[in-house]
């Protein structure tokens, strides 16, 4: 068993001279080197998990390390946000690497020895808080790029900026935050990087394994509202109001039917869900409304407006055919998240040394949303999935990402470090 240093006695790799070998090899076996470190780092961050937008004790331990390495250092990008420039000692390009910061109103059911134990409010009611998707491993894997190329800073040609970003999972109610502001507030430009790379832990995959996707990857995500309106009457005597419950009922059913019968799902998946209905107090008692809510996940921009469309027009002509009326609102989150292939194909070499022999493969596209695409529409971007579970375990089993019981086989992030070292060096070095 590796013996693991404490976190506060972690000391930064001291730049030495570059041998004979080449930058990517150093590089590669430095990152070896700190794999103790990385894991300690990921599980200190995981003890003390922070809420979007609330990330201020995970900063400073970022912005901390990255002032150790000699880093231009900006902190407040986004709220909490943290970003570390480190100029090469050749000129070059940029290069951006993002790691998301936030946790999760999760409680942690695990027994870690390093659980999180933390709670806090959120929405007015008492949580837990809980890395339960990985982002106390993006970091630390960060963390550890960073170390590494800091030390071979004068070997290195062109710049890195590493972009640790606050509240990928969503800002709070009413607040601005995640990737959208942390472009806002300027950390793509001065300088503007000429590629982004990033990735996400995923559970359900062999720890280590590597997996990517050319062009869409990522589903967009949109956040679906729709109030249906009738008017109150006795249970008893259904014909003197407007039943706004068997309304919603059948708009239920109609939306089902765009994914089913309406688009070419041939072309592209789509999903439309309704996840939430409530309405009335009592069981002889016909409400004046009903309230429900749900997620559209599509990967084609001009499906996902012709989805948007459709349900509009579902929910308010049902809702007419029965004499009630039909609110809709469509709050657009999160675009698709896109793989420049042209990016793509320049650094799957890339991806086939680090991943080896069965160490890397092309995914399905996921369902699942990720802010990373914000930057994506600023400057090409790429983005990839590191496997977490453990190699012995039933892949299907695994607690997957958000859960209670998510957890992390940590030799998965050396294969993440590994990696994403190697697309920034290989990325500048072309």
């Amino acid at each position: 068993m590796q013996r693991i240093v404490p976190f506060l006695l972690l000391s930064a790799v001291v730049a030495a001279p570059a041998a004979a070998q080449d930058l990517p090899t150093i590089v590669d076996q430095r990152i070896r080197a700190i794999e103790p470190k990385v894991i300690e780092w990921r599980r200190h961050l995981h003890q003390h998990p922070e809420l979007s937008n609330r990330e201020t004790r995970t900063a400073e331990t970022i912005a901390a390390h990255l002032r150790k390495l000699g880093m231009d250092v900006t902190t407040g990008v986004a709220h909490t946000g943290v970003v570390g420039v480190l100029k090469g000692g050749k000129p070059g390009k940029v290069v951006a690497l993002r790691a998301d910061m936030d946790a999760l109103p999760v409680i942690e059911e695990g027994d870690l020895p390093f659980k999180s134990t933390v709670k806090t409010e959120y929405l007015g009611q008492q949580v837990g808080v809980m890395h339960a998707c990985g982002h106390d491993a993006h970091m630390a894997i960060l963390l550890g790029v960073a170390e590494v190329l800091a030390s071979v800073r004068e070997q290195l040609p062109g710049t890195v900026k590493f972009i640790f970003q606050p509240a990928e999972e969503g800002p709070p109610p009413g607040e601005e935050g995640g990737a959208p502001l942390v472009i806002k507030d300027g950390a793509l430009e001065n300088p503007k990087p000429d590629a982004i790379f990033g990735l996400h832990v995923m559970a359900g995959m062999p720890a280590g394994m590597l997996a990517y996707r050319s062009g869409p990857l990522m589903a967009s995500a949109d956040w679906l509202y729709i109030t249906v309106k009738g008017k109150q009457t006795h249970g008893a005597w259904p014909w003197s109001g407007i039943d706004p419950v068997i309304t919603s009922a059948q708009i239920l059913g109609g939306l089902q039917n765009i994914v089913a019968r309406q688009i070419d799902v041939s072309k592209e998946p789509a999903v439309v869900t309704v996840a939430t209905i409530h309405g009335g107090a009592r069981k002889n008692i016909i409400p004046d409304q009903v309230e429900m809510s749900g997620t559209i996940r599509s990967f084609d921009e001009d499906m996902r407006q012709d989805i948007h469309a459709r349900i509009k027009h579902i929910a308010q002509t049902i809702a007419e055919a029965n004499h009630a009326h039909a609110d809709v609102k469509i709050d657009k989150a999160v675009p698709v998240t896109v793989n420049d292939p042209a990016l793509t194909e320049r650094i799957v070499p890339t991806l086939k040394r680090i991943g080896g022999d069965g160490g890397l493969r092309v995914n399905q596209r996921v369902m699942v949303a990720e802010d990373f695409s914000y930057f994506q529409q600023q400057v090409p971007g790429f983005f990839y999935f590191v496997g977490i579970t453990p190699k012995d375990q039933d892949m299907a089993q695994a607690a997957p990402n958000h859960s209670p019981r998510f957890v992390i086989d940590e030799s998965g992030l050396l294969q993440g470090a590994r990696s994403l070292a190697a697309l920034a060096v290989d990325f500048l070095s072309q």
